[in-house]
């Protein structure tokens, strides 16, 4: 009865006109669901679902990546039609993720690059009952023929490894961009497409028609996460000493671009770890308001269509 009630209350909002008014109703309506015991709780959930809740990723040189993964993915020899490696032939890679996390979608890029077929397994943000079975609660978990493997930046490491046994060269530059997608980039992000409520609705309109979510869920995810990110967004932007949000997106771009000091791609004449990591955390984003923004104002654009073409069509195996 309760969850008709909130159902009732949600519809009522809607009729009230004012994208923020409505946003605001539908907010307090979340601590009214069953499904969720108080507002905070709820938000913490959406914040963890795009990353936003996990610990800082910075880390040492040594402990962020191993210098045989940092190698650049330009002296990989094998061509993306290609099997990924005789070195690395899976049975099964499943990834459990968050469609809209930043840090599963650097995974996918990297498994899509190489080639590698894999099933996903997207995790409910509330109940998480998807990964019940691992100690490790967030996402993205990884596994290879029954192996966990757990955060994006040793996912990659290791596999990488396994794909490139030998390689031993050391790229201080491609370490170097790694870290500053983990450590800046995908704190950018988070501020621009919860901007303002249009934007935040237009993200949960996103998240919550690939993300996994029941029916009542659905209805109240993307109204009252949208109003709760909105928030969270303007407590990031100050955590993160951002005075205007597209200003710094652009910066970011324009930041990237120049890093490439003309190349194609940083690691040269194919994508390397660093390329891979800067189009995966954007991919979500591309087609949004913010994505969009992004490629209009910055000479990001041509490189990020050379990553579209390049990385290619997903090797997910649909179910």
């Amino acid at each position: 009865m309760r969850r008709v009630n909130g159902l009732a209350t949600l519809s009522r909002a809607l009729s009230c006109g004012g994208v923020e008014k409505r946003l605001a109703q539908a907010a307090l309506m979340s601590t009214r669901s069953s499904s969720l015991s108080n507002s905070h709780i709820f938000s913490q959930k959406l914040a963890e679902r795009l990353g936003l809740s996990r610990p800082s990723l910075a880390r040492s040189v040594s402990g962020s990546m191993s210098s045989a993964a940092a190698s650049s993915l330009a002296q990989d020899t094998h061509a993306k039609e290609k099997p990924p490696s005789e070195n690395f032939l899976p049975k099964e890679v499943v990834l459990y993720q968050y469609e809209a996390c930043p840090f599963c979608n650097k995974i996918k890029a990297f498994l899509d690059y190489n080639n590698i077929p894999y099933k996903i397994v997207e995790v409910n943000p509330i109940s998480k009952k998807e990964i019940k079975w691992s100690d490790y609660k967030k996402v993205p978990i990884l596994k290879v023929d029954g192996e966990q493997m757990v955060d994006s930046s040793d996912i990659i490491n290791k596999l990488f490894l396994r794909i490139n046994p030998d390689s031993s060269i050391r790229n201080e530059e491609e370490k170097k961009w790694c870290e500053w997608v983990d450590n800046h980039l995908v704190h950018v992000l988070s501020p621009n497409i919860y901007r303002s409520t249009s934007e935040a609705l237009e993200s949960f309109d996103y998240i919550t028609t690939h993300g996994n979510f029941s029916f009542t869920e659905r209805l109240v995810a993307k109204y009252a996460g949208a109003a709760a990110m909105y928030f969270v967004s303007k407590k990031l932007k100050k955590k993160h000493n951002i005075t205007d949000e597209r200003a710094a997106l652009y910066e970011a771009a324009e930041t990237w671009v120049d890093a490439l000091e003309g190349r194609h791609y940083l690691g040269g004449s194919k994508p390397n770890l660093a390329d891979l990591a800067v189009f995966g955390v954007l991919r979500p984003i591309r087609y949004l308001t913010s994505g969009k923004d992004m490629v209009e104002h910055t000479r990001i654009g041509e490189w990020y269509s050379r990553m579209e073409n390049t990385v290619g069509e997903s090797a997910r195996i649909k179910e």
